[in-house]
Parts: structure tokens; C-alpha cells; sequence
């Protein structure tokens, strides 16, 4: 792996590069700008941007990933935690493992996140369900539910704005 010197440009948020990069490159950098954006200590005040974090991180895989958002009572990043890997049209998910995880980061709520491979957002039944089932485990431990995330490349979709939370 090449590594490419970015050099902060004359326009905030802006970068130079030294040399060519190539299109692996460039989504390996997207990537590690979406993690920095996602990391401990943000706060989330505008959900298109998570949105968008979080598709740069999870649209190109090619198998299901289910992830939290972990945050605190002020809904500022915890972190960030890949918990299943699943196949090309489903992940396993364990609702005693996404408690576990949340209560060993004492996150006050959560944002859950999978991907579909397809590409097409629009969340399934089982999403649907999933997102009950999850909302209903967490609430038990006082852990909030703000929203289900489905990422595809055509985009995201959330579920608390389609109303299944």
C-alpha cells in the first residue's frame, strides 16, 4: 500500500495531494474520513451527514454488515462497532449481543447501521422486525433506539424517519 501525503488546502476542508492516487485509493481515504468523523467525542447533529458517513463506510461491501453507532447521553460518539458479518442477502443478529455491547460501552443510545449489498436501501420485513425486536431488548437495559440505518450505494434509508420506531 502506497501512502499518498495529503496536504491541507488553502480552503478549509480542502486537501492537495502529492501524487496520483488511483480509485482504491480514493475509498480508502473516504473511508478513514468517515471513521474520523464517526469517532469518539463527536456530537451528531445533522443526520444527512451520518448518513453519508455511514454508506461511504458500508456500501461497497459485498456480504451484510450490521454495526452500531454507539453514544452517549448528549449523543456524542462513543464509537463505532462492526458486530456481524452476514452473506450476500442476510446477517445473523444476536439481540443478547447488541445489548452486551451497548452496555459495555454504558451507550445512553444507539444508532443501528446494516448494509445491502444489492444496493437498494429499502429496508425488508425482517428489517422491520429486527428493528422491534432491538428497540424492544435495549429498552429493557435503558439504552435508546434512535434509528436504523439500511445503506446501499443507491443511498440510505432510515426507519425512525419512515416511522418504525
Amino acid at each position: 500500500m502506497k501512502y499518498h501525503k495529503l496536504i491541507a488546502g488553502e480552503t478549509t476542508g480542502t486537501y492537495v495531494m502529492e501524487s496520483p492516487v488511483t480509485e482504491a485509493d480514493i475509498l480508502r481515504m473516504a473511508q478513514q474520513l468517515a471513521v474520523s468523523r464517526l469517532s469518539k467525542g463527536r456530537a451528531l447533529t445533522e443526520p444527512k451527514q451520518v448518513f453519508s458517513h455511514l454508506q461511504t463506510l458500508l456500501q461497497y461491501h459485498e456480504y451484510e454488515v450490521f454495526a452500531l453507532l454507539l453514544l452517549d447521553n448528549k449523543h456524542r460518539v462513543i464509537g463505532f462497532r462492526e458486530l456481524f458479518r452476514g452473506t450476500l442477502d442476510g446477517a445473523s443478529v444476536y439481540p443478547r449481543e447488541v445489548v452486551k455491547v451497548a452496555l459495555e460501552h454504558n451507550a445512553a443510545a444507539v444508532i443501528m447501521v446494516h448494509n445491502h449489498p444489492s444496493g437498494d436501501p429499502e429496508p425488508s420485513q425482517a428489517d422491520r422486525t429486527l428493528t422491534t425486536t432491538l428497540k424492544n431488548a435495549l429498552n429493557m437495559v435503558g439504552t435508546r433506539l434512535l434509528d436504523h440505518v439500511v445503506v446501499g450505494y443507491e443511498g440510505c434509508v432510515s426507519l425512525a424517519e419512515r416511522g418504525y420506531l
